[in-house]
């Protein structure tokens, strides 16, 4: 069956007003052929549109549409993406897939590496599965931005570090879309020892020559479970080398912001705390374009959460329930800092903070995005907890209420207690939560948005 078949219509959109109907499958939009949803969004842009649909019985009609210029048709599909979501044909040998224990649910073994989602969704992907096609498509369609999984430049050391002896082509591809004028956010999983040092300086020389198509880069540390038997070698980082690699893109990073006008390059908040490091001030992340990658992303809260304390009226605080806050280990200390920030200005806010050991993947990995309900419970049973348990939203997976290892909200509140409230990585909203406010939706329709993704692809 065709993914591009109508699966519903919206009322009052531009298609329904139109007389498309579910069950028709698009094919063509002004005469050109609609493969996924790179085609249906790029051809449906404009405001005159001629829609060539194919009925169930076969027969063909074309239907003539008016809207407004880039406003949606109004149409929903089988797929979010029209088609298939392809997964990875590499062998990373760091992929955090590859450590996972088994018995989990079967959507986390999927491995996704779709030029589509990276457009859409804002997933990394590592180029060797494109096409030349393919690559011609993303030029010609001005496919912007594209977050590209780099590690390095070096075109035989890539091949090795990916497992896939086409590795070394996506370097190619890459000059190919700088010379496209098609914009590239980068990512670098930093390996002690195999694309760091003399690698990394190669690596930055290349991306820096790629700007400004290049748009930014972060380097993060390689993430090491327990479950690697059978697995390259790799072991996380140790002080002085976080410290190190962290001094190394910092002078570089300089280098750029005196030629180019941007740093360029950034090291993830894990990289400071592996470091012992003091988070740099917040102007140093300039547009926090590498969020998504942890890149700033506890300063920027940080800077949030004082914002907050300074708009806050006085009055009604003391009267807060008791609360305990649980993240993981690299993260409790500076959320221990701000909990003291805020019970200095309101005295009589009482709060704690946790930091859960992750027992379930190896005390190796320390961010909390990966802390299960499992650990959760076990570590915080019998603990002084208040009245109500706050915890990192990414604890959970996007819109739903249920932990990596399957554990849900409502065990977690059962066995413990009391209530948990999801938190998301903004400042305004953990305060609002530290003091008892009700969060805002904002939170819970991105979170709705991501149901409605992961309903279609797995």
């Amino acid at each position: 069956m065709s993914l591009t078949v109508i699966r519903s219509v919206a009322p009052h959109s531009p298609a329904h007003r139109a007389g498309l109907r579910p069950g028709e499958t698009l094919t063509h939009v002004n005469g050109k052929p609609i493969i996924d949803v790179l085609d249906y969004k790029f051809y449906t842009y404009d405001p005159r549109l001629v829609l060539t649909l194919a009925e169930p019985s076969g027969a063909v009609r074309t239907v003539r549409v008016r809207k407004r210029e880039g406003e949606d048709l109004g149409l929903e599909f089988e797929t979010y993406l029209m088609d298939r979501a392809r997964s990875c044909a590499n062998r990373c040998i760091f992929c955090f897939v590859d450590q996972l224990p088994p018995g989990m649910r079967k959507t986390l073994y999927f491995k996704d590496d779709d030029a589509r989602l990276s457009f859409l969704m804002g997933n990394y992907i590592t180029l060797t599965n494109l096409s030349d096609r393919e690559v011609q498509r993303i030029c010609d369609l001005r496919v912007s931005p594209v977050n590209i999984s780099v590690h390095t430049t070096d075109r035989a050391l890539r091949a090795e570090m990916l497992g896939h002896r086409n590795a070394g082509r996506g370097i190619d591809i890459m000059e190919k879309l700088a010379g496209a004028g098609i914009s590239m956010n980068c990512q670098i999983v930093s390996c002690p020892g195999v694309n760091d040092g003399p690698a990394l300086d190669k690596t930055m020389a290349d991306l820096a020559a790629m700007h400004p198509a290049v748009n930014s880069v972060s380097i993060v540390p390689v993430g090491v479970t327990r479950f690697r038997e059978g697995l390259y070698p790799l072991r996380p980082y140790r002080r002085e080398e976080a410290a190190a690699l962290v001094d190394q893109t910092e002078a570089f990073g300089r280098r750029c912001r005196e030629k180019l006008g941007t740093t360029l390059f950034w090291c993830s908040d894990e990289f400071y705390l592996l470091a012992g490091r003091e988070l740099p001030p917040e102007e140093y992340f300039e547009d926090f374009t590498q969020l998504d990658n942890g890149v700033g992303m506890l300063r920027l809260l940080r800077q949030e959460f004082v914002r907050a304390l300074e708009l806050a009226e006085p009055g009604g605080q003391e009267e807060a329930s008791p609360f305990s806050i649980a993240t993981g280990v690299s993260a409790a200390p500076f959320l221990a800092e701000l909990t003291e920030l805020a019970r200095q200005r309101f005295p009589g806010l009482r709060g704690r903070v946790y930091p859960i050991a992750n027992r379930f993947f190896g005390e190796t990995i320390t961010v909390a995005g990966l802390v299960t309900g499992g650990d959760l419970i076990e570590q915080l049973r019998g603990k002084e907890l208040g009245q109500r348990l706050l915890i990192p939203a990414s604890m959970l997976r996007a819109g739903e209420r249920v932990f990596l290892d399957d554990v849900t909200l409502d065990d977690a509140e059962r066995e413990l207690g009391t209530a948990v409230t999801p938190v998301p990585q903004d400042g305004y909203e953990l305060l609002d939560a530290m003091l008892g406010i009700p969060l805002a939706l904002e939170g819970q329709r991105q979170a709705w948005e991501n149901e409605e993704f992961y309903r279609y692809n797995p």
